[in-house]
């Protein structure tokens, strides 16, 4: 009895495979439109409820599409930016900063390969605080409601990443864990190799190397930090008590659940544990939860910035309440 599942072999990043001429419509574009288009319904949805009217002005059509937009415009920007500038140790974008938007590599049309959600968090922010800015709205008021829609778009996105093979978790002896085609191959001749295959009932009889199940952890991120995470804000959002509760709840949110899923799924060879017990340990394996990777350091400072926040708006607000009360 095999106790893992291969990834499907009928899976491919192009939506066409083998059309050339279509060879660069991929899956994950096509989450992103999905993703965007989600939002921008929740967004009108809780529009239509009076969420974003005031006393003396009601929302528009045209309100909500500029708003998404910005915030989109400067999501990717800021995703782009952390993720090349962060996450790329090889140092190139920092020399040639105008590769970090050039989508082409050695002539070949490559697109934006890599996107960071923390610099999307912080550029998608910047924009949506520009865009209140300029038309002079509540920047807590808006940023509360597309908080509960930003949850289910980003579930579109961890599917695009399963659909391309990436960012897959560590390996797994669960019976759910799964053999992604792109991942690291080890050695039949190591003992922990030959005794982990063992376990899960994997054939190694005549292979040099072999290809181990790992946590679909794109899967689980979808889940927890896609749907779970947006009905926990969506139900909140008529119980709310001031601005920017939703907001910084769901950065608090995504920061515990982003941390805990952190210990399966496998961080950057390039970059490996940051601080912990052992930070040479290999990081396809979980041997210790004191092994902190760079994600984690990043949902702490979420959490904190959360709690900060929290405690500010409710200051805020009680204080914006006593003044209108005299």
């Amino acid at each position: 009895m095999f106790l893992y599942l291969n990834y499907p072999s009928w899976i491919h990043p192009q939506i066409f495979p083998g059309i050339k001429f279509l060879g660069l419509f991929r899956w994950y574009g096509l989450m992103y439109v999905f993703a965007f288009v989600t939002a921008y319904l929740l967004l009108k949805k809780q529009a239509k409820e009076g969420a974003l009217n005031t006393k003396d002005y009601t929302v528009t059509e045209d309100d909500l599409f500029s708003f998404i937009a910005c915030g989109i415009i400067f999501l990717l920007i800021g995703a782009r930016i952390f993720s090349t500038l962060v996450y790329d140790t090889s140092g190139i974008y920092w020399k040639k900063p105008w590769l970090i938007f050039w989508p082409f590599q050695n002539g070949k049309f490559t697109g934006l390969a890599g996107m960071s959600y923390h610099g999307g968090v912080i550029g998608g922010a910047l924009g949506m605080l520009v865009w209140t800015k300029i038309h002079k709205k509540s920047f807590f008021q808006w940023a509360d409601v597309m908080c509960t829609a930003i949850p289910y778009g980003y579930f579109f996105g961890r599917l695009g990443n399963f659909l391309n093979g990436e960012l897959y978790g560590r390996i797994t002896t669960m019976p759910w864990g799964m053999v992604f085609p792109g991942a690291e191959r080890f050695s039949t001749k190591m003992p922990w190799v030959q005794q982990f295959c063992s376990e899960i009932g994997m054939e190694i009889a005549g292979k040099n190397l072999v290809n181990l199940p790992r946590h679909p952890s794109q899967l689980y991120e979808a889940l927890l930090e896609g749907l779970l995470l947006g009905t926990i804000l969506f139900l909140m959002r008529k119980h709310k008590k001031f601005d920017g509760q939703l907001a910084w709840s769901y950065v608090g949110g995504y920061g515990i659940v982003r941390f805990i899923i952190e210990y399966f799924r496998e961080p950057d060879a390039d970059l490996g544990f940051r601080v912990g017990k052992d930070t040479s340990a290999p990081i396809y394996l979980n041997q210790s939860v004191l092994n902190i990777s760079t994600g984690q350091i990043l949902c702490i400072l979420m959490i904190i910035a959360s709690i900060t926040g929290l405690v500010l708006c409710r200051i805020y607000d009680k204080k914006k309440k006593q003044k209108l009360g005299k």
